[in-house]
């Protein structure tokens, strides 16, 4: 089985992005809004500022009270818009309290990094230049990379959420060398996912169920693509716990041609392309003030 190394793809785009940065009359702004104290979020922030320090992008972290009510995270929002920040995303999951689709409402889409402002999602089903949210386009990028085909291929995806499945589906079902791939979407309501699993010639993953696909569920020589995240307990380590995908990775190995492993596969090529989203967005407003 061949691995398909999302730090080492991940890695070539952000050295690609710090050489752009560095041609720029000045660095691009980015800021980051949480919402409370998530740690999943807060290390994935983590990750964020990383990378932007690593390209040369200011970058800042919004941190706000989690029991802030909805018209002031609205309102924060706007400020935020309103300020001279290139790109401005909004970490999710928020509050249970919180209604995210409103708060982004209040985003500029223009500075929508992240994607999932409604103009930005709807110029992305339309075909127009927009956005394209990170971890589907890291995907995207991982298969050009890689140089795997998915014209005329079936692309089989479990999980429709808008972060991932959605946003997935369309990005290949478009009519592009990147895309013209058959495209089914399997979901919680889907019967039998095992024979729609088998009929993949690449697989992507994204619910967040730990093992949920398991060897007999793939096609030989299918392309399987991990998107999923779990904590799993693991008293030999020191943590308690360990990382582990949506696939059964050790399982599936035999039969799969190409698979990203868990963790170091989808989540730096999301790290990765927020920052392209980054540099897009300041392209464009340096491009206003000359």
């Amino acid at each position: 089985m061949r691995l398909l190394d999302g730090k080492k793809v991940s890695q070539d785009i952000l050295d690609e992005i710090t050489a752009a940065v560095a041609l720029l009359p000045r660095a691009p702004r980015m800021a980051v809004v949480q919402v409370g104290d998530d740690p999943g979020s807060a290390a994935y922030i983590r990750n964020k500022i990383r990378a932007a320090g690593k390209t040369g992008i200011e970058s800042e972290h919004v941190h706000l009270d989690g029991k802030i009510s909805q018209s002031d995270l609205n309102t924060r929002m706007a400020e935020l818009s309103a300020s001279n920040l290139d790109g401005l995303m909004l970490q999710l999951p928020l509050p249970a309290h919180l209604n995210e689709g409103e708060a982004l409402e209040y985003l500029d889409p223009d500075k929508d990094i992240d994607g999932f402002h409604p103009v930005n999602l709807g110029r992305l089903i339309s075909g127009l230049d927009c956005y394209v949210p990170c971890t589907p386009a890291g995907i995207r990028e991982l298969l050009k990379r890689e140089e795997i085909p998915t014209s005329g291929r079936h692309v089989v995806i479990v999980g429709r959420s808008l972060i991932v499945g959605k946003t997935a589906a369309l990005l290949l079902l478009e009519k592009s060398d990147l895309g013209n791939a058959t495209v089914t979407v399997c979901h919680s309501a889907s019967d039998d996912l095992a024979v729609h699993c088998r009929q993949a010639d690449i697989l992507i993953a994204a619910v967040g169920r730990a093992f949920l696909i398991k060897a007999d569920m793939v096609k030989e020589g299918a392309i399987i693509i991990d998107v999923g995240m779990n904590s799993i307990e693991a008293p030999e380590r020191r943590s308690g716990y360990r990382l582990v995908g949506d696939c059964d990775f050790d399982g599936i190995g035999d039969r799969a041609a190409a698979m990203t492993p868990v963790p170091g596969g989808v989540g730096p090529l999301t790290v990765a392309m927020l920052m392209s989203n980054a540099l897009q967005a300041a392209k464009r407003y340096i491009g206003q003030e000359n």
